[in-house]
């Protein structure tokens, strides 16, 4: 394992890969705590070098005049934590990318929805170099460095090994966690991250499939009872696919999902954003691996065999 020594008096430096309604929102977070962050972003660099980055929230809006705003990467300097916050669907970037933008020491945090996006990244940095995080946040940006926060914020972390084998909780989370949490950012830690990433699904595969194939806020979806249906039809195959790969989702974890949704706002999922913005949706790493991994492992999923036919097929003519 990379090690992670920092000493009290050297504050760890963060790269944010990819300022959008994730990334932004973290690294802007870390940095209004006092945080070293180095903001990689590319379509809002102008806006961002200029102005800032702004932050709508409940919790207090704020702005930061001054960010470290690059669109270069080989312009920025080596980083303790590098977290990526890009969609899945641009992860071809990053071989290229991360590498350059480590310390000796430093690790990647994997910011992202779906399963199986850690083993990209290992392939790059090595497998004893990189964290899991999943969010819990519903967040949007809504225009070049504005950042919209809704609700939640949670972020829960796992270290990560080429066979998913449970790591505990090590000195390493700890670290960063201690960053997060001055910034105001709840911390979990997960012994298991296999098992984390699909509980992550039980709502990110009907949520987000769903309101494309829809048309729907999360209010409707939960709330109208054919698309309920539909929801929790998707989360049992979930919990199957995740059962036949070796991992036991409780049904209370399940319960507290759809009870979670019912008192949320209505939202607009970061698939549903995608599709009218007619950007590429987050198939693979949302739906296709798990389907693949489930299947193989001896599961049934006709549902989500169905859903990702639909979302292929729709994703495909929208941005044709």
């Amino acid at each position: 394992m990379a090690s992670f020594s920092q000493s009290a008096s050297t504050p760890r430096r963060y790269a944010i890969v990819g300022t959008g309604a994730i990334g932004g929102y973290y690294g802007a977070k870390l940095q209004q705590a006092g945080g070293e962050v180095h903001f990689l972003t590319r379509s809002d660099y102008e806006v961002i070098r200029q102005q800032g980055l702004t932050v709508e929230s409940p919790e207090g809006n704020f702005q930061l005049g001054e960010v470290r705003a690059y669109c270069d990467a080989a312009n920025m300097p080596a980083c303790d934590v590098v977290i990526v916050a890009l969609k899945t669907t641009q992860n071809q970037v990053l071989g290229e990318l991360l590498p350059p933008l480590l310390k000796p020491d430093g690790v990647v945090l994997v910011l992202q929805n779906g399963l199986g996006v850690e083993d990209e990244v290992a392939e790059w940095v090595g497998g004893d170099r990189v964290l899991g995080g999943l969010c819990f946040i519903c967040s949007n940006k809504v225009g070049p460095g504005q950042i919209h926060h809704l609700d939640y914020g949670a972020i829960a972390l796992g270290e990560y090994r080429p066979d998913y084998k449970p790591q505990g909780v090590t000195q390493r989370m700890r670290a960063i966690a201690q960053d997060f949490e001055r910034a105001e950012i709840p911390m979990q830690f997960h012994e298991d991250l296999l098992l984390a990433r699909w509980k992550k699904l039980v709502w990110n595969i009907p949520f987000n499939g769903l309101s494309v194939v829809l048309d729907a806020k999360t209010d409707r979806l939960i709330t109208d009872s054919n698309s309920r249906h539909a929801v929790e039809s998707l989360m049992a195959e979930v919990v199957a696919g995740a059962r036949a790969c070796g991992r036991e989702i409780p049904g209370a974890f399940v319960e507290e999902m759809l009870k979670t949704t019912e008192k949320m706002p209505p939202y607009l999922t970061s698939m549903k954003l995608d599709f009218e913005a007619k950007r590429p949706l987050e198939i693979e790493a949302i739906l296709g691996t798990p389907l693949r991994r489930g299947t193989a492992a001896g599961a049934r999923l006709p549902q989500m065999d169905l859903l990702y036919q639909q979302l292929t097929v729709l994703d495909r003519y929208n941005r044709a």
